[in-house]
Order: structure tokens, then C-alpha cells, then sequence
């Protein structure tokens, strides 16, 4: 899929998004570019990319909430670019339904491998450590989540969830009563090191929570092991 894949940039600095485009192109991938935000929504929902590239700083309408007004009616990857020293952007982005981001000034090797990652994740999940064998279907009471037709439901209503999260949703599940660290669970949904400093899962876990009826002040399904990572504990 990735030799065939549709990448969008949605980027106003001109320079940048052609560049971009050239070494993205020269890599296998096809790439169109939206400059103006406010078109942005109606050309991805109309042209359905199997990946958006989207700038968090840009006219007419900004990144944040282009993604908000997608997430409801795309179903496609989101990376977002955002500014090297801000991390609230980055988590905004992520709270938004971004699936990545990466930082400027943009470094052309680390996007396309991001790009490539998260086109590997949306045709199917990665293998998780020690998962359990042969599931496809795991339920903890009220809570059932499907892989093979990467769905949850809770007490037989659809959970919303983003690729990402349902991804991490899994790979917990599917360890249940084991602790994964962050950084098992940041190479096995990312593929790449956790650098330490990364906030994305925490972000995740935080918005996943309360879409599976966790208490988010006192979870009883997704703990936190101080000091080590967590712990999926299904019923009690």
C-alpha cells in the first residue's frame, strides 16, 4: 500500500510543502498540497487521502481545528506538524484526534518515516509484545474490542475512537495484567526509540479512559504503575 499511498500536505509556507513533496514523491509516495486552510476539510473529505500532513499554523483556518471538524467523518491518519518549542501544541494536536506529530524545522528522513509508520498501522496493527494468542476478540465485561474489525464497543454502544487510540486500546488489552513501559509500548505503535520526553501515550490514555467508562481520577481498568507504565487490569 505505502508505494500507492495518497499523501496530502496541508501547508501554506510554499518552499516548504514543495520540498516536501519532491523528496516524498521520490520516496514512492503521491502527493498533492493545500495551502489555505479553510479548503482543507472539504479536500480531504472529498479526495478521502489515505494520509493527511497537516500544519498547525495556517490561514483561513487553523490545524487544530481542521483536525476536530475531520475526526468525525475521517477515518485516515493525521500528522501534524508543529512548533519545535511548544508542547501544547503537540498535545492539543493529539487531543484533537492527530495520530503523530513531528516537529519544525522539518527533517525529511524522520516525517517519512513517520509517514511510513502510520500508513503500516492503518492497514493493521503491529504486533504487540506477548500478546495473547489468537485473539481477535477480547471482552472485560461490558467493554468487547474487536481487532479484526478494529472496533470497541461499551455495553453494546460504539466507542469513537482514532486509529491511535484504538492501537494503544489493544496492545494494553491484549496484555492484560502485564505492565508495558512506555517505551514498549512507543516502539511497538510507533516503531521508532522513546526519547523521554514524548507525551502522546499519556495524552491517549487520558482520552481513552473515559470513552471505555474509566474513571480518569480513580481508573480501575487502565492503571498507572508509577515509575514504570501500565497496567490493562480488565475485570476485577
Amino acid at each position: 500500500m505505502e508505494q500507492e499511498a495518497r499523501i496530502l500536505i496541508v501547508e501554506d509556507d510554499q518552499r516548504l510543502a514543495e520540498l516536501t513533496q519532491d523528496y516524498l514523491e521520490s520516496n514512492g509516495l503521491k502527493v498533492s498540497v493545500e495551502a489555505d486552510g479553510a479548503r482543507a476539510v472539504d479536500r480531504v473529505l472529498a479526495e478521502r487521502p489515505d494520509l493527511v500532513v497537516l500544519d498547525l499554523m495556517l490561514p483561513g483556518e487553523d490545524g487544530l481545528s481542521i483536525c476536530r471538524r475531520l475526526r468525525p467523518d475521517y477515518d485516515g491518519p493525521i500528522l501534524m506538524l508543529t512548533a519545535r518549542t511548544d508542547d501544547m501544541d503537540q498535545i492539543q494536536g493529539l487531543e484533537m484526534g492527530a495520530d503523530d506529530y513531528v516537529c519544525k524545522p522539518v527533517r525529511p528522513r524522520l516525517l517519512l518515516a513517520r509517514i511510513r509508520a502510520l500508513l503500516r498501522r492503518s492497514e493493521g496493527p503491529e504486533e504487540a509484545p506477548a500478546p495473547a494468542a489468537g485473539s481477535k476478540r477480547l471482552a472485560f465485561g461490558k467493554l468487547v474490542i474487536d481487532n479484526a474489525m478494529r472496533e470497541a464497543w461499551l455495553d453494546g454502544q460504539t466507542i469513537e475512537l482514532t486509529s491511535a487510540e484504538f492501537d494503544l486500546l489493544w496492545l494494553l488489552a491484549a496484555n492484560t495484567g502485564r505492565i508495558l513501559s512506555r517505551e514498549e509500548i512507543f516502539n511497538s505503535l510507533r516503531g521508532i526509540e522513546y526519547d523521554g520526553q514524548d507525551r502522546s501515550i499519556d495524552v491517549r490514555i487520558s482520552r481513552i479512559r473515559p470513552k471505555i467508562g474509566d474513571d480518569p481520577m480513580h481508573p480501575r481498568l487502565i492503571k498507572t504503575v508509577r515509575s514504570k507504565g501500565y497496567l490493562f487490569v480488565g475485570e476485577q
